[in-house]
């Protein structure tokens, strides 16, 4: 019994001896993959951090202007996603109109005077052309500014030279809008020149332009606050 009972020990503290090498072997083995696979992870994560930095997250205020708007095919934005509105248009004192600057004038009831002193001076006709003319339209307030009772003598067929060449020193040949417009010196039809500044508003000698680009067929009117004179006259 004995002789057997050693044997058997012997056999049961063998398997032993080889289980506990087995789990010797396993564990330690086991444990290096656990600790290869922390050190992957903690690798990638330091890698996707060092990515994100030096490569971060296009933002919009950084794309394109071409790219700013288009939708993502298959994404449909939610309720706190924003979307990039379109811009406005921008407002303008820009007026067109189908009707020749003589016809725009003798519409507005600004312009009564004006038109009364093209039709005396026979420049209606004139105005009514193919042009372009740019006209820098003095209203009848304007005309209120001459001294008193010049305007009616202007007006008499005596005078009609001199009413000419004062109404053609308000034309200009070509069609200039506001934007065209430079601080210097621009030639009128009368043959004399005519002052523009644009530094503080636009100013055509001494009068001021209160509204710009009246755009007709043959050219365009900007309207002025008061009568301006040839320096020859």
């Amino acid at each position: 019994m004995n002789a057997n009972y050693s044997k058997l020990l012997t056999q049961i503290l063998g398997i032993l001896g080889v289980t506990g090498v087995s789990c010797l072997t396993i564990l330690p083995a086991h444990a290096e993959e656990i600790r290869n696979a922390e050190y992957k992870n903690k690798t990638e994560i330091a890698q996707s951090v060092s990515n994100q930095r030096t490569n971060p997250r296009p933002s919009i205020f950084n794309e394109p202007p071409y790219n700013r708007g288009m939708k993502t095919p298959g994404v449909t934005p939610t309720e706190n996603q924003e979307t990039e509105k379109p811009p406005e248009n921008p407002t303008t004192n820009t007026t067109t109109s189908e009707k020749n600057i003589v016809q725009i004038a003798a519409e507005n009831d600004s312009f009564t005077t004006l038109v009364a002193a093209l039709k005396a001076a026979g420049l209606v006709e004139v105005l009514q052309g193919e042009g372009p003319f740019t006209v820098f339209a003095p209203t009848d307030e304007a005309f209120k500014k001459l001294p008193q009772d010049a305007l009616t003598d202007l007006l008499k067929p005596e005078n009609k030279e001199v009413l000419v060449k004062i109404l053609t020193y308000h034309v200009v040949s070509g069609n200039v809008k506001s934007t065209d417009l430079k601080s210097g010196e621009v030639k009128s039809l009368e043959g004399g020149n005519i002052k523009v500044s644009v530094d503080q508003g636009v100013m055509v000698n001494d009068a001021k332009v209160v509204q710009a680009d009246i755009e007709g067929t043959n050219g365009v009117i900007h309207v002025i606050d008061t009568v301006i004179l040839p320096p020859n006259l």
